[in-house]
């Protein structure tokens, strides 16, 4: 395969010409440059209200047809009304569980992880404490940091209802069994939820392939607009209630689940996304269908992110003091670009002062993953300093952090 033009790709992400290194992608990706010009055109030329028989509104509802079925397109949805809009991950998941909320009985139990962001515990633990229902956590494995199957199989029962998941995580890096943990909930009568916001810039979403039965990611973590979709088999969509208004039926997919309609001009920017992954597929020569194109494009992000990530893996390996907080080294995809870690007696938050003096983006906290990190015991050092990097970012930038981060422990574990 052709390795990517990082200079061609560089130039579809305007803000990268300002001369920061951008590596806190895992909180908000760079934009692309057809997403904004999307976004622009929708507004310039279609702003028009939707649902009339006028041939300007006729134009705009077709246009938001459009970007649904690119995003269908994207994830591999089999049916564009299976993919439900909205302004964030967050917000998506609490229509989720609100919807789900009456099928819920006491004594049902639903499944979350305490490695996930919030945004796919609260949700559920709100649920289960309005609806009697029992709330059970799948641990990481103390010494391994993984979500481990076996300690699943001790949480699934007949009662399990739902399991509650992240694709990968936005602290360990580490990609889960998704497909795995479906065939095991299915086999109790349970479905399967996954967060795939830390997963989706980095894989090609194929929500077939998930086995799951909802599956939600944000765009602005993949060089979208700050916006949403969730996903969910047809089927069980359409058995969910409806939360809009009282003459919206719940056979009106997927406009129910979008109380106050979605955003237009943000849902055509999301277009930009595909746009942007078929032309890196074509420069790289692949040949085949937009998915097959798509695929490639994400191959080659995915062999440019496994340099950059074992740049800083090689000397997080050997610097003295430091303790990686997940997977060590890059191996056979089963981790993410998105790195944590700390260091022995030194606040997360002084390292990363010292690499903003830089110009060198990075960021500390517990990234909406408290429990996680509380339970690690990293929330007296202010959580871990993660290094999120995405395909646009160069060796250039990571040779240039290491230096920095070398430079700045040192001094940090004298002073």
């Amino acid at each position: 395969m052709t390795l990517l033009d990082i200079n061609y790709v560089r130039s579809q992400f305007p803000v990268l010409a300002d001369g920061y290194a951008y590596l806190d992608n895992a909180g908000g990706s760079a934009v692309l440059k057809p997403v904004a010009e999307r976004i622009s055109h929708y507004l310039l030329n279609h702003s028009v209200q939707l649902g009339a028989s006028y041939q300007p509104s006729v134009q705009a509802g077709a246009k938001v047809l459009e970007a649904r079925e690119s995003v269908a397109q994207l994830i591999n949805a089999y049916h564009p009304e299976e993919c439900v809009m909205g302004g964030s991950t967050t917000h998506l998941l609490q229509i989720l569980t609100r919807a789900i909320a009456p099928s819920i009985k006491p004594g049902d139990e639903i499944i979350v992880t305490h490695s996930d962001h919030e945004a796919n515990i609260g949700p559920w633990q709100r649920l289960c404490e309005e609806r009697g229902a029992v709330l059970r956590v799948w641990h990481v494995d103390a010494q391994t940091l993984e979500l481990e199957l076996a300690d699943l199989d001790t949480l699934l029962c007949a009662k399990t209802r739902y399991v509650a998941m992240t694709h990968a995580s936005n602290i360990l890096g580490s990609v889960n069994p998704v497909a795995e943990v479906a065939r095991r909930a299915h086999a109790v009568g349970a479905q399967l939820c996954v967060d795939a916001v830390a997963y989706a810039p980095h894989r090609l979403v194929d929500v077939q392939a998930s086995g799951a039965d909802y599956y939600v990611f944000s765009f602005y973590k993949v060089f979208g607009p700050h916006f949403a979709v969730l996903w969910g088999k047809r089927e069980l969509l359409l058995e969910l209630p409806s939360l809009n208004h009282f003459f919206i039926g719940a056979e009106v997919l997927p406009y129910k689940l979008q109380p106050g309609n979605l955003n237009y001009e943000l849902s055509y920017g999301c277009i930009g996304i595909s746009d942007y992954l078929l032309d890196i597929g074509r420069r790289i020569g692949a040949k085949g269908s937009p998915r097959e194109l798509m695929q490639a494009a994400f191959d080659a992000f995915e062999i440019q992110e496994d340099l950059l990530a074992e740049t800083l893996l090689a000397y997080l390996r050997e610097a003295p003091a430091v303790r990686i907080i997940g997977k060590p080294r890059v191996t056979q995809g089963d981790r993410v670009p998105t790195i944590s870690f700390v260091v022995e007696g030194v606040q997360s938050e002084a390292i990363v002062r010292r690499i903003d003096e830089a110009r060198i983006g990075i960021r500390f906290g517990d990234f909406y993953a408290r429990h996680l990190i509380e339970e690690l015991g990293l929330a007296q050092q202010g959580g871990v300093v993660r290094v999120s990097i995405a395909h646009y970012n160069t060796v250039e930038e990571m040779t240039r952090l290491v230096a920095c981060l070398a430079e700045a422990i040192t001094e940090l574990r004298h002073t």
